[in-house]
């Protein structure tokens, strides 16, 4: 193997050894590496290395060749070929990162004969197969067995495992906890679309953290802008990888020290923001607190619940406000903010006077945190089906123990940022 990666380093090859495959002889190829970041730990943790490819001087689009050595039926050898070439090329020297390579899955037909070579490459590379993340997409693999029998096979060798592109195609929850990998990294359309959509944001945010509780390392690649970034730190990923800190490169001190300060310097414009948010989230809620109080107080002076709840309504993101007696009935039906009336659209749930809510977490908080205002979690509320986060308190009326409810649309709040603490 150590003959066809010098012929790759000669350039392109004219009189090619007839054991060496076409898609390797007939082009240069190259090997870059781009830097993976520990925003916790605020330094360079590895490098993915990535191939550029050219043939008489014009360079190639790596996902042509790819395609091109599908095609001829070559993409193992390929895969192989690129590994080896990768490590010969890899100079981190006493550095501690970890080096990432992509494992096509046609290499896992003979596993044991392609890692035991991997193995004795990485030590006359003076790399311990500890340093090598074996990158694998689980859902490219015709066969789910052989892929899982690969992985407990290169976890014996040493080596470690990271699932590629994670979150696009048929993803699979049960052959992630499976495979049990060190890292799982996830696709990068996920980030796109948390940056234009409040509910994707969402969604990637509980992707991570489920991830991360299942025992594995979440790594965030393709963040190209500050918002990018913004979204992924508030995600709590433990790694992350884009053009924003580096471009696949070469490796020296000067690309550790750029990439870890652009990672600094993003961090630092991150936590700014987010303290100038704070602050305007808290201003918020305390005249929220106010606007409840007020109204409770109205209602305990006897004041109509609609002339009570007007000011309330008039606030972003209130929707509905409602009375439940003692049992978690409701009284009568919802005082609501003109937004929230949508006419037209059929809805046998949204007149909920006589309904029981007592099951629900917001009234069991009412009764068991008496002179406080709860906040309950996120959750679908039955009259318009969307996200809504309720408030409730317990408050004394002529009419006995009652608990006023309040129901917000959180998404509508500073894009679908805003925090509730569990009471005001």
């Amino acid at each position: 193997m150590s003959r066809v990666v010098a012929l790759a380093r000669s350039g392109l090859v004219q009189n090619r050894a007839p054991d060496v495959p076409a898609i390797i002889t007939e082009h240069r190829f190259d090997s870059v590496y781009q830097p993976i970041l520990s925003p916790t730990h605020q330094k360079l943790v590895g490098y993915e290395a990535l191939m550029r490819a050219s043939r008489n001087g014009q360079a190639l689009s790596p996902a042509d060749i790819f395609t091109k050595a599908t095609e001829l039926g070559q993409s193992a050898e390929l895969d192989r070929f690129l590994l080896h070439l990768h490590l010969d090329n890899f100079q981190a020297g006493s550095q501690p990162a970890w080096l990432f390579v992509n494992i096509n899955p046609d290499t896992c037909i003979h596993p044991e004969a392609s890692l035991e070579r991997l193995a004795h490459h990485c030590r006359q590379s003076g790399l311990h197969p500890e340093r090598l993340v074996l990158e694998l997409v689980e859902t490219a693999a015709d066969d789910p067995q052989a892929l899982l029998a690969f992985v407990e096979l290169a976890k014996t060798f040493g080596f470690q495992i990271a699932i590629d592109d994670f979150g696009m195609g048929d993803s699979n929850f049960e052959r992630l906890w499976r495979m049990n990998p060190l890292i799982v990294k996830l696709d990068r359309s996920l980030l796109v679309n948390a940056e234009c959509h409040t509910r994707a944001r969402l969604l990637l945010e509980s992707l991570v953290r489920m991830i991360r509780e299942s025992g594995s390392l979440v790594l965030l690649e393709g963040v190209e802008t500050e918002t990018q970034a913004r979204i992924a730190l508030d995600t709590e990923a433990d790694l992350l990888q884009g053009f924003l800190f580096a471009r696949p490169g070469t490796i020296d001190t000067r690309t550790v020290t750029r990439a870890e300060q652009a990672l600094y310097r993003t961090i630092e414009c991150s936590s700014a923001c987010g303290l100038r948010d704070v602050q305007h989230h808290e201003g918020f809620l305390r005249l929220l607190r106010l606007e409840m109080m007020d109204a409770c107080y109205q209602l305990a002076r006897g004041l109509s619940f609609d002339q009570a709840c007007t000011s309330l309504l008039q606030m972003d993101g209130v929707k509905r406000c409602f009375v439940l007696n003692q049992a978690g009935v409701q009284q009568g039906n919802l005082a609501r903010a003109t937004p929230d009336i949508r006419r037209g659209s059929f809805n046998p749930l949204y007149h909920s006077a006589g309904a029981c809510w007592s099951h629900r977490e917001y009234f069991r908080n009412a009764q068991a945190r008496p002179q406080h205002i709860s906040v309950s979690r996120p959750y679908v509320a039955l009259p318009d089906a969307k996200r809504t986060v309720t408030l409730s308190t317990s408050i004394c009326t002529e009419l006995g123990q009652q608990v006023v409810c309040v129901d917000l649309h959180p998404d509508e709040l500073f894009d679908g940022q805003l925090t509730f603490p569990a009471t005001l």
